[in-house]
């Protein structure tokens, strides 16, 4: 099935092929993570924490269970997710004196820690991290990995002394995401929320948002800047140098599984998924191709084949009792992005058969300094899935001049930046608004709803 023709059908397909996750567990919403589909997972944690490590965070996991006087202490938060809180309200047989959240997002459990940790300006900057299991109970379908409601969740917070200083962290913060999302080769677009769906307590909210074929655009990445919301209710306080106690401002940066979502919808094909090599938990598959009376020859060949490119890749042999064609449905289905084939005509010539999933490319290359072959292969296959991304999500930027012209893909249009008017594009179109690009654009003409002079662009778009 091709994913143009019925984009829901074929993500659900492929993602069973692949056994990335299987959605049969008896609650809705709360996937199984099977050990290929976990693997990739992996390599996105790791990504993350390579990237967050060496730009001075550190890495913590704080329980999963917020008391209730803590979550709601900050009225905005609560009011933003008091709908979609799992709530634990016994132990054993025994009511609680105090209800039990199952964390939808960390700052009610971290912050009055922070209070804790903090106390002067030599405490500062504050950046860590975690890696962990975040619960919404939305009423909206879900949809593995895009949207669920066990969230693999990373999220990074900071605190600092000064709304600079933090406002530097937001730029690090981008920076991170730019480069990560290269090894993701997921393209994206940075928008300032409208001030009506930023994250609840933050001063502003930044999103990053991908395009999936079928024409909506998924939030990847978010950043919020708190200025000192936050440290105010939870009295996150230090002492500057000159004695006084201020208040701390704070950062927050966030992603989720949803970037293996992203990956598969954006680069899959009929056959499955098509992984980035800096993601594929198998980079390389040997597939040995077994003759009548060669079986040992061939077999000991691919093991040492194996042996000699393990060191430099991730790769894996597959010596399954199965036909060759079998093999290479298997593997095409997982996304491995490389496939090495060895058979007795090329055992007998020193060579083996590569093939390439982004584009079934064929070629025979020589056994002596295959792996730098293979490694340089795997480097051009990355930028080269990126571009075709990138090409694709720029191309669907249309820009409008009346809201019946809105249409798939992301929608550029001139706004006067009232409230009124912005909440008006997404009532009258069915659009989610993205916001105002973060990296400013000019605006021209008159605000496509009240025709006043424009002082804003504007995105709009179908969401996930």
């Amino acid at each position: 099935m091709r994913k143009e023709e019925d984009f829901s059908e074929w993500y659900g397909s492929v993602i069973e092929k692949a056994e990335l996750r299987d959605k049969r567990y008896p609650i809705k919403g709360m996937d199984v993570w099977l050990p290929y589909g976990w693997a990739v997972m992996k390599r996105i944690d790791q990504a993350w924490r390579e990237e967050f490590d060496a730009t001075g965070h550190r890495e913590v996991n704080f329980p999963l269970l917020i008391p209730e006087t803590e979550f709601k202490k900050e009225a905005d938060h609560v009011k933003g997710f008091e709908s979609d809180v799992y709530w634990v309200t016994h132990g054993g047989l025994n009511p609680l004196d105090v209800k039990l959240v199952l964390r939808p997002t960390s700052e009610t459990a971290m912050y009055p820690m922070f209070a804790l940790w903090i106390r002067s300006h030599a405490d500062l900057p504050l950046k860590l991290y975690q890696i962990v299991s975040t619960f919404r109970y939305e009423t909206k379908m879900t949809r593995t990995f895009l949207r669920v409601r066990e969230i693999h969740f990373f999220e990074a917070h900071t605190a600092h002394a000064t709304f600079e200083d933090a406002e530097q962290q937001v730029q690090e913060d981008l920076q991170i995401h730019e480069r990560l999302m290269r090894r993701f080769c997921l393209p994206y677009l940075t928008s300032k929320r409208p001030d009506w769906d930023k994250f609840p307590g933050a001063s502003y909210s930044l999103g990053a948002d991908t395009l999936l074929p079928s024409g909506r655009t998924l939030q990847i990445a978010t950043f919020h800047q708190y200025r000192d919301n936050f440290s105010k209710v939870y009295d996150v306080k230090y002492e500057d140098p000159s004695g006084e106690h201020r208040y701390a401002h704070q950062t927050t940066d966030g992603m989720s599984e949803r970037i293996v979502g992203a990956i598969v919808a954006v680069h899959g094909d009929e056959k499955g998924i098509v992984l980035p090599p800096e993601v594929a938990p198998v980079q390389v598959v040997i597939v040995p191709i077994l003759e009548k009376g060669r079986q040992e020859d061939i077999s000991r060949a691919a093991r040492e084949l194996f042996q000699s490119l393990q060191s430099q890749l991730r790769v894996h042999i597959d010596e399954r009792d199965l036909r060759p064609g079998e093999k290479f449905y298997h593997w095409e289905a997982r996304g491995v992005p490389l496939r090495v084939e060895l058979g007795p005509k090329d055992l007998a010539k020193g060579e083996v058969v590569v093939v390439q999933r982004t584009n079934g490319e064929k070629r025979s290359l020589a056994v002596l300094g295959l792996a730098a072959r293979l490694k340089s292969m795997l480097e051009l296959i990355q930028v080269e899935m990126f571009a075709r991304a990138e090409k694709a999500m720029k191309d669907s930027v249309t820009a409008i001049a009346r809201l019946e012209d809105t249409r798939d893909g992301i929608n550029k249009m001139s706004w006067c930046g009232r409230e009124e008017c912005g909440l008006a594009v997404g009532e009258r179109t069915g659009m989610n608004v993205l916001g105002t690009p973060y990296y400013r654009e000019a605006a021209s003409g008159k605000c496509i709803v009240c025709g006043e002079p424009a002082k804003d662009v504007l995105y709009a778009a179908k969401a996930y």
